[in-house]
């Protein structure tokens, strides 16, 4: 998570913040849904991951697991001990860094994996086009996003973000995650995706 999200204290919520289904992934069931969408977004082959805003690490865990080499990044400390916890044996490093500006050298990534992070930074077009200097030639977004609330929606909608993307990338993709309650843990009807753009 970055400092940017606002007035979020993330090392309070740390503690807890595995407890949503999504976050967490302790169910068999939600943990293997989440797995197979990451097996069709990341590269067959082994590959550098960079998890920012990666808040306990569960999907640069599940990378790990999938043989990717991951550094995770996210601005909170206790956030950053949990997933040094969750990614201890694996081929990962945890570090703390706001996920905007990500302590990380150029061009050192495949693959730039966000999830539920973006939509809370200021100025994301220019978010995106530094994070687009952080990858390789063929490397890839994914980014996971939506919209939630209905009184006082936050987010970012999926068209609004694949044009900040279009000018940074060859490609952009967009698959809708909204209908796929056992990412979740439940069925949800505020709209969540994941864009994939490939440089």
């Amino acid at each position: 998570m970055s400092e940017a999200s606002g007035s979020v204290d993330w090392d309070v919520l740390a503690g807890s913040f595995d407890e949503e289904p999504d976050h967490g992934l302790r169910a068999p069931e939600v943990r293997a849904a989440w797995d197979a969408r990451l097996r069709g977004w990341l590269p067959i082959r082994p590959a550098d991951v960079l998890d920012l805003g990666c808040g306990t690490g569960s999907l640069a865990l599940l990378a790990a697991e999938q043989g990717h080499r991951v550094t995770a990044v996210d601005s909170s400390p206790a956030m950053v001990e949990l997933a040094r916890a969750k990614l201890a044996g694996w081929d990962a490093a945890v570090v703390r860094g706001d996920a905007a500006e990500p302590p990380v050298g150029e061009g050192s990534a495949d693959v730039v994996l966000v999830r539920h992070v973006l939509w809370a930074l200021p100025e994301p077009g220019k978010v995106l086009r530094r994070w687009r200097e952080l990858l390789r030639p063929g490397g890839r977004f994914v980014l996971v996003e939506g919209v939630w609330g209905t009184v006082a929606p936050a987010g970012i909608p999926a068209g609004r973000l694949a044009a900040l993307l279009e000018p940074v990338v060859r490609d952009v993709r967009v698959e809708s995650l909204s209908g796929d309650p056992l990412l979740w843990g439940k069925a949800v009807d505020d709209e969540r995706y994941a864009v994939v753009g490939t440089v």
